[in-house]
């Protein structure tokens, strides 16, 4: 893949040179910032970025959703397919280039819509250096020793740098402080078990992975928590819930974050005989997450961790 990458490189580079590359991209200054970022292999490490760059290829949609709260969505040429309704404006965007999804990039649409920049999530890690190849590479993450709020707000940081728009985070991370204070207030002394319902199956989530904020930041005991948690959750059976018993039990939807077609409600697969014995069930403390789409492929965005919270808050803080 590489090989054809460095291929498509070496035509599109010729194409520019006499004319035959279409729409002509808007000139970068010339000047660059060092940003951190994570490389292939999702280790830390430091890049030469070009400042203020006017063409931007989008195959993350954590780092869309920065962009877009920092007013840099129009620099947008092309990016990854979302369903995500608070991003609509782009997806439904017929002007931007198709690049793909999330997890598989369209190597000959990223280099034709000539990008000054590339951003992806780790899903894409794989292709970082044929993706390195068209242009500069940024893959941010959340940090789980971190916590989510943090990392978001690190990330944004490292984001509006590349634009000289760094003042403009503190103003739009100013309330999450005071709203996790809150949930962690209503979360002292209780447990719950947080986990994903996937293939008609439930997985339990530790707090190294996804939905990690309600049992680190927020503070409820996560009494289903093993030491490391896979990437979808550890499969889980339902007398394991009875057994644990927790006061809440936190549920996002897997299968409908993917749209997957046919698959089973949330609601149908863990409101059966054996959960409705749990203390959970009963005192009616079973949340869905009413944002899935948004908690499963935008963790780590501004606008995503503001859902996230009025998810938690208009259950928990009614």
């Amino acid at each position: 893949m590489k090989r054809i990458c460095s291929l498509l490189v070496a035509v599109g580079l010729f194409a520019s040179l006499f004319g035959m590359g279409g729409k002509e991209a808007a000139p970068v200054s010339g000047k660059t910032v060092s940003v951190s970022t994570l490389d292939g292999s999702r280790v830390a490490t430091t890049i030469e970025v070009p400042y203020d760059p006017q063409r931007i290829a989008i195959l993350d949609m954590a780092a869309l959703d920065i962009l877009d709260a920092l007013n840099l969505g129009d620099r947008v040429v092309g990016m990854a397919g979302t369903s995500l309704a608070y991003l609509d404006k782009y997806s439904s965007n017929k002007n931007l280039a198709n690049l793909g999804t999330i997890k598989e990039a369209d190597l000959e649409a990223v280099m034709a819509s000539e990008p000054d920049i590339i951003f992806i999530g780790g899903r894409l890690s794989g292709s970082y250096d044929v993706l390195s190849e068209i242009a500069p590479v940024v893959q941010l993450a959340v940090d789980r020793n971190l916590g989510v709020v943090e990392s978001v707000r690190q990330n944004a940081t490292t984001i509006a740098s590349i634009f000289g728009k760094e003042a403009e985070v503190a103003t739009l991370m100013s309330d999450f402080d005071q709203r996790i204070a809150a949930l962690a207030s209503f979360a002292a002394g209780k447990n719950a078990v947080i986990g994903l319902c996937t293939n008609g199956g439930f997985n339990i989530l530790g707090n190294d992975g996804r939905c990690s904020i309600i049992g680190t930041e927020i503070g409820f005991e996560n009494i289903g928590a093993s030491d490391v948690t896979s990437t979808h959750g550890n499969e889980s059976s339902f007398e394991l819930i009875v057994e644990l018993n927790p006061q809440y039990l936190f549920v996002m939807d897997r299968d409908a974050a993917i749209q997957a077609n046919g698959a089973k409600l949330a609601k149908e697969i863990i409101e059966n005989q054996l959960v409705m014995k749990t203390d959970a069930y009963k005192n009616g403390r079973i949340v869905y997450l009413e944002n899935p789409a948004v908690w499963y492929t935008a963790e780590g965005g501004i606008t995503a961790l503001d859902i996230m919270l009025q998810d938690l808050e208009g259950v928990l803080l009614k």
